[in-house]
């Protein structure tokens, strides 16, 4: 596990505060199709940004790009004040949930968790692996094999593996889909007792479960920044009316 020094030492340059992510005009084009279109965000470390966007907005590719497993066409992008392409030693202060949850079929739960410590040279592999599965509520199935989990199951064991190494950056692309509403009310209080102390990027259809985890808010639609606060976010219907607004005069766009 990342020692809270480690941790700290991560979110800083020069013992000053830095932002965890830094987005300059990002921009990604698949063809002639424009996902994203000149995507400007600063992300302090230590805060909770949730980006609230309907399908096809760009929120997968955004998470993609933070997460360095796609480049943009263009723009500049920094994470904790370093270039993601010229330092690949970025990617162990990331974790990230995105569609494809990284697990192994074949292995159990606790051989999952157990190969991710140990890929991220954890010095209590089996310790940390073994906290983790309790912590999303898995602990009686941490010896099935992960074929047989239904998809709520994968997402909390795929949320896990996300954490294993405490990494101070977490992108979560739609983490709420799949889990019912025990487990996602889990999901929301772990990541509440990581707020602060984590940078997190999230993204999600749910007004109700963004907000709960929200600093900041960023409305994206058709790849592009729409909307960006962080007042007035205790207010769940006048959020939820805005985002309504801005997704339908998107489709009157179109």
């Amino acid at each position: 596990m990342l020692p809270r020094l480690a941790l700290q030492n991560a979110q800083r340059i020069h013992g000053e505060p830095v932002h965890a992510v830094e987005a300059g005009n990002l921009e990604k084009a698949f063809g002639a199709v424009q996902a994203l279109r000149r995507v400007t965000l600063e992300v302090p470390a230590g805060e909770s940004l949730v980006i609230f966007g309907p399908n096809g907005a760009g929120k997968t590719t955004l998470i993609k790009i933070l997460a360095t497993l796609m480049r943009p066409s263009s723009g500049r992008l920094r994470l904790f004040g370093r270039d993601p392409q010229r330092d690949d030693d970025l990617r162990r202060l990331i974790g990230v949930v995105s569609h494809h949850s990284y697990l192994y079929g074949g292995l159990t739960a606790a051989e999952n968790l157990l190969f991710a410590a140990r890929m991220y040279g954890l010095p209590d592999a089996a310790g940390r692996a073994g906290e983790l599965i309790e912590t999303v509520g898995l602990g009686a199935r941490r010896y099935d094999l992960v074929r047989t989990f239904s998809r709520g199951m994968l997402q909390r064991l795929t949320i896990a593996r996300a954490l294993v190494h405490n990494p101070p950056l977490l992108l979560l692309d739609e983490p709420y889909t799949g889990l019912d509403r025990q487990a996602a009310g889990l999901f929301t209080d772990l990541l509440a007792d990581l707020r602060g102390e984590r940078t997190i990027v999230l993204t999600t259809h749910s007004i109700e479960q963004g907000l709960a985890l929200a600093d900041r808010i960023v409305i994206l639609v058709d790849g592009a920044v729409a909307y960006e606060s962080r007042d007035g976010l205790e207010d769940q219907h006048a959020v939820g009316q805005l985002y309504a607004e801005f997704v339908r005069s998107s489709a009157w766009v179109h």
